[in-house]
């Protein structure tokens, strides 16, 4: 049975190149993963008030998210660190205090960036949240991708076979990480 990976997208941005991307590793993505896109832009800011009484969206995203055996964030680098929407995410689907539905599930991160480090800060600011989560994530391969302008064509596919084929490792090791380390039901 396939193991299903939610992939959460931190760029809300209509053109995203992060999403793009997401589209081509699901693509790739051998047959024991079933990965779908799972939406953050429609939650509303985590506020701990709402811990009561959640908003319908927190409770549709926590479902989401608790029906999977693991994770695939792709995410942007905003100043440094990872948008305020992949944050936002993280946050409701770690509260209330004690309830995570992230807890013990593996994951993974692929960071996108037109500039030339690949989001090397959003990757590694992404993997210390995840840490505290308890969501064991992949080291080997990393996934920075540099200069996301260059590697895309205009409809969103890859141009080389060279980043072909590094997503196609990438998501193979992917698919023994989560199998590896998904809980066992």
């Amino acid at each position: 049975m396939a193991k299903r990976i939610a992939v959460l997208v931190g760029s809300l941005r209509k053109e995203s190149f992060t999403r793009k991307i997401a589209k081509e590793l699901i693509k790739l993505a051998p047959a024991t993963l079933e990965m779908q896109i799972i939406e953050i832009g429609q939650l509303p800011l985590y506020n701990q008030d709402y811990d009561e009484a959640p908003p319908q969206e927190w409770l549709s995203f926590r479902r989401q998210i608790s029906e999977t055996d693991g994770f695939l964030f792709a995410t942007p680098e905003y100043n440094r660190s990872v948008s305020p929407a992949m944050k936002n995410a993280i946050d409701v689907g770690s509260r209330p205090y004690g309830q995570s539905v992230w807890e013990g599930k593996p994951g993974a991160i692929i960071s996108v960036s037109p500039g030339i480090i690949g989001g090397f800060g959003a990757n590694h600011h992404l993997r210390q949240s995840l840490v505290f989560l308890n969501v064991p994530c992949m080291q080997q391969p990393e996934a920075y991708i540099s200069h996301v302008t260059n590697v895309l064509n205009e409809d969103g596919t890859i141009k080389n076979n060279d980043t072909v084929e590094f997503l196609r490792k990438y998501i193979n090791a992917v698919a023994k990480w989560v199998e590896t380390n998904a809980k066992r039901n």
